[in-house]
C-alpha cells in the first residue's frame, strides 16, 4: 500500500425489513435524524439530502448536552435506486454502500476509506454502531 492509498474498512448488517423501507429510512432526512449517531448521549438534530449524482448531503451530529458537534457531509458520486450509493466525504475519503434484497430482509454493506487519526478498529466499531442504530430504528 502506497502512502496515498487509504485502507478500506467494511461494516454490514442485515435488516429485517424490505428494500423499500430500508432505502427510505436510509435516505430520507426525517428518518436519518432518528438513527444517525454512535452513542445514546448523541443525536442528529438536522439532516439534508439531495440524493443524486452531484447532490450533497449533510447530517448534523451533536452531543445531547451541547458540548460538541460536527457536520457529516459529502457529495454523491453515484446513486442506483434500491441498490447502491457512493459518495465522497468533505475530507476526500470515499464511501460505497450496497443494498441487497434477501426476501423480506435487506443486507446493507458499507465500505469506507479509513482516516489517519484513529485506529482502524475504532473506526470500524464506530461505523458499525451507526449501522446497528439504523437496524434497530428500521426494525422498530
Amino acid at each position: 500500500m502506497t502512502s496515498d492509498q487509504k485502507e478500506a474498512i467494511t461494516v454490514e448488517t442485515t435488516v429485517d425489513a424490505p428494500m423499500e423501507k430500508v432505502w427510505s429510512y436510509w435516505t430520507e432526512p426525517q428518518h436519518i435524524t432518528k438513527w444517525s449517531f454512535a452513542a445514546e448521549d448523541w443525536h442528529a438534530p438536522k439532516a439534508e439530502n439531495d440524493l443524486r449524482a452531484g447532490g450533497a448531503f449533510l447530517t448534523r451530529m451533536e452531543a445531547k448536552d451541547g458540548s460538541f458537534g460536527f457536520d457529516f457531509s459529502g457529495v454523491y458520486d453515484e446513486v442506483r435506486f434500491h441498490e447502491f450509493i457512493a459518495y465522497t466525504l468533505g475530507d476526500g475519503r470515499k464511501v460505497a454502500i450496497t443494498f441487497s434484497s434477501r426476501g423480506s430482509d435487506t443486507r446493507v454493506t458499507e465500505v469506507f476509506e479509513a482516516e489517519s487519526e484513529n485506529p482502524i478498529e475504532m473506526q470500524q466499531a464506530g461505523w458499525q454502531t451507526f449501522l446497528d442504530n439504523f437496524k434497530k430504528y428500521c426494525e422498530s
